[in-house]
C-alpha cells in the first residue's frame, strides 16, 4: 500500500521536523553496519564539521529520507539548498583561481611596463595618444589581443 506525498511529508515534518530534533530526548538503538563504511564515516564526519560519527550519520539519514520523501512532486524544496551550496562552492573556487591569475598577469604586466619605460623615451603627448588607441582597441576587438596584429600595425607605420 502505498501513500501519498502530503502523508510522507507530513511523517517527515512529525518525525525528523523541519526545525532541529531536541538533542536531549535523542534515542539509542542497534546499528550494523559495514567495517569499510564505518570507516569511510570515521574519515569524513569531521569534514563536514559534525562533532561525532553519530551527528554526521543522522545528517545523512535525514539528507537520504529529504531525497526520498521529495522526490515526487516537491523535489524543488529538497533540491534548491543543495543546488545553492554547490553552486556557492563552484563560484568560490572559481574567484579564487581567477584572482590569483589576475594578480600574476598584473605582475607581469607590470614588469613589462616597468622594462619599456626604462628602454623607450615616449613623451606625454603619445603616451595619451597610445593610451586612447589602445583603450579603444580593446573594446572594439572584446579584450582578445593578438600580438602578431599589433606587431604588424607597428611595422606599418615605419
Amino acid at each position: 500500500m502505498k501513500s501519498n506525498s502530503k502523508e510522507k511529508n507530513a511523517v517527515f515534518d512529525g518525525v525528523m521536523g523541519i526545525s532541529e530534533v531536541d538533542s536531549d530526548k535523542k534515542q539509542t538503538f542497534g546499528l550494523k553496519i559495514f567495517p569499510k563504511t564505518l570507516q569511510l564515516v570515521s574519515k569524513l564526519y569531521e569534514d563536514d564539521n559534525c562533532r561525532s560519527r553519530s551527528e554526521f550519520i543522522e545528517k545523512a539519514i535525514r539528507f537520504y529520507c529529504g531525497y526520498l520523501l521529495n522526490r515526487e512532486t516537491s523535489a524543488t524544496e529538497f533540491i534548491a539548498p543543495q543546488l545553492a551550496v554547490i553552486t556557492e562552492g563552484i563560484v568560490k573556487g572559481s574567484e579564487q583561481k581567477l584572482s590569483r591569475a589576475i594578480f600574476k598577469l598584473a605582475v607581469e604586466v607590470g614588469a613589462l611596463t616597468h622594462m619599456l619605460a626604462a628602454i623607450n623615451e615616449v613623451d606625454d603627448e603619445t603616451l595619451k595618444k597610445l593610451r586612447v588607441m589602445c583603450i579603444d582597441e580593446v573594446k572594439r576587438i572584446n579584450g582578445i589581443i593578438n600580438f602578431e596584429k599589433a606587431v604588424r600595425y607597428q611595422r606599418s607605420d615605419e
